[in-house]
């Protein structure tokens, strides 16, 4: 057995890696357990790099409150939504992923970049206890629209609500994120954990997240696409293009990771969807 539980530089970027090459948690405690780890310290480190609960590695029950509503799948080949026509160009079932073509229009794309540059800081993530903090594995700058708070964001929230069937106040405020080359978003979960301490404080404001949608409103010239581990599947970020995917708590086949930008830049907006709606003013 490897006497050491710390986790050493050289592991991490081993697991990181690993999992961007499209094996599963299962496989990497496999892994490390062939090469003589201790499954029970295996676990923790795996969780501990990969941000992932702890109870989803050990398969130990989580009780839940009761489910809010639900997203609706975008079906191929096309959707018109209000007269934008939105395509289907792939589809998975585990999760739920749709690639989306024409979310965005160019102009739209345009006009978020501009509207949202003077207004750019370094993005945070949520920390256990339903702060934001500075997270080092998300390096990009970022800001928050309100609910509604332009016309144009107004017009794309609608433009979601009616292609997922969700109404408008289910969403958190739009974020667009800025990446430079080298910048990028390790694995990470989009849903919150039910076993961090602050998981009730996160939640009264609207519930668990259900579906996340980024859309994409430029072409890196190299790298930057938003990668699923589990599935062993990248989606090229393409301008007016965008990725939705749906997930449970405790979902560990939404583990995905921003890409870093090998050259060029990468403009996305995100909407993250809650089960029920969601009222607090603090921007997550």
């Amino acid at each position: 057995m490897h006497p050491r539980t710390t986790i050493t530089p050289e592991l991490r970027d081993w697991i990181l890696t690993t999992t961007r090459d499209g094996h599963s948690v299962v496989d990497v405690l496999q892994l490390m357990k062939d090469s003589g780890y201790d499954p029970r310290q295996s676990r923790s480190m795996v969780a501990e790099v990969l941000k992932l609960p702890l109870a989803a590695l050990t398969a130990q029950p989580v009780s839940a409150p009761p489910r809010g509503q639900r997203t609706r799948h975008p079906e191929a080949p096309e959707i018109n939504v209000d007269g934008h026509r939105v395509g289907v160009s792939l589809s998975v079932g585990v999760p739920s992923l749709r690639v989306l073509e024409n979310m965005l229009s160019p102009q739209e794309c345009d006009e978020l970049i501009a509207l949202a540059q003077p207004r750019l800081t370094r993005a945070l993530t949520v920390a256990s206890d339903g702060s934001n903090q500075v997270d080092q594995r998300r390096t990009s700058e970022g800001m928050f629209f309100g609910l509604n708070e332009l016309p144009l964001v107004g017009r794309i929230e609608q433009r979601l609500a009616t292609l997922l069937d969700l109404p408008m106040n289910h969403g958190e405020g739009l974020q667009i994120l800025h990446y430079l080359p080298g910048q990028e978003y390790e694995p990470h979960f989009d849903w919150f954990d039910p076993q961090q301490p602050g998981y009730d404080t996160i939640t009264a404001a609207g519930g668990q997240r259900i579906a996340s949608v980024v859309m994409y409103l430029n072409t890196p010239e190299l790298g930057g696409g938003t990668a699923f581990p589990g599935l062993g599947l990248t989606v090229t970020a393409r301008r007016g293009t965008a990725v939705y995917f749906a997930y449970e708590g405790g979902d560990q086949t939404s583990l995905h990771a921003g890409l870093p930008v090998q050259r060029g830049e990468k403009w996305i907006a995100t909407k993250w969807l809650r089960e029920r709606p969601y009222r607090n003013p603090r921007r997550v």
